[in-house]
């Protein structure tokens, strides 16, 4: 290599033992540029656990992206919301990811259906699937995640801990199988670091704070730019633009939110759950 170029040698004749230096330019790698972004998903994907200022809503993770990508705000779409299970991204919001032209498409999804006493991993493998071609069948770059062991975060009794655990472990499986044989790049939120500090998750211990948030921009962007797009400007994991919760505001969630939401799931989860508990007992 001299000056950017590689060197090659080359034998001429009639002078074998005099070899000549011939110049051929290094190819040059041109990075894609992201104008159109759009976020997919669930709660995490609206937002939810880093508020704005005045009651301004959720930012998270996808205007985060969109900045160091710099999408402008006519290229943004979230059509994620809170609830969405893997289906629910298939037929809801993919529809409006294909007719909005993305570039590229974060999708995070696939908790909410860990909760739920239907659930189908292969069911989930499937539905991934079908997004994975859809989006790309519009051009779309797709970026999955898959999960961290949620009961480290969230304090649970040790039977549900094991249910959860386990059932964390088989939608990343399915996951797994689906990035591996669609070859996109996928998030790996286990291997996020700094992803089991308490620092990164909001009051409830569901959703990222602000500094969560940035966390899995600066995790998405890496893989963006691990995939030839251009990232102008580096996400900052230094939190500002956000609202630190209130000691009210923490009081506030648990009463109106969190404890509805554990009892509605806990009494989903429980039978699920109750079978963890009767294999643990036999195996003893």
């Amino acid at each position: 290599m001299v000056g950017g170029v590689t060197v090659i040698s080359v034998e001429v004749t009639p002078e074998p033992s005099r070899p000549v230096l011939a110049v051929v330019p290094e190819p040059q790698t041109e990075l894609k540029q992201a104008r159109r972004l759009v976020v997919l998903g669930d709660s995490t994907a609206v937002g939810l656990g880093d508020p704005l200022p005045r009651r301004g809503g959720w930012r998270g993770v996808g205007p985060l992206v969109a900045a160091a990508l710099g999408v402008e705000a006519g290229g943004y779409l979230n059509p994620s919301f809170t609830g969405a299970r893997m289906r629910c991204v298939l037929t809801e919001q993919v529809p409006a990811a294909v007719a909005h032209r993305a570039d590229v498409a974060l999708l995070v999804a696939g908790m909410n259906d860990t909760l739920r006493p239907d659930f189908d991993a292969g069911r989930i493998a499937g539905d991934l699937t079908e997004v994975i071609h859809r989006l790309r069948e519009a051009g779309t770059t797709v970026v999955p995640v898959r999960f961290h062991d949620h009961s480290k975060v969230f304090r649970l009794p040790p039977s549900l801990k094991r249910a959860l655990s386990a059932r964390v472990a088989e939608l990343n499986a399915a996951i797994d199988e689906v990035v591996a044989r669609e070859g996109v790049p996928c998030l790996d939120l286990d291997r996020l670091p700094g992803a089991y500090e308490l620092a990164s998750w909001s009051v409830d211990r569901l959703h990222p704070s602000e500094l969560g948030h940035r966390m899995l921009a600066e995790g998405f962007t890496g893989l963006l730019a691990g995939a030839g797009f251009a990232v102008p400007e580096p996400v900052s994991l230094t939190c500002s633009g956000g609202v630190e919760p209130s000691a009210a505001g923490h009081v506030g969630w648990l009463v109106l939110k969190g404890i509805p939401w554990l009892w509605r799931r806990g009494r989903e989860f429980l039978p699920y759950a109750a079978v963890i508990m009767w294999n643990s007992f036999r195996a003893r």
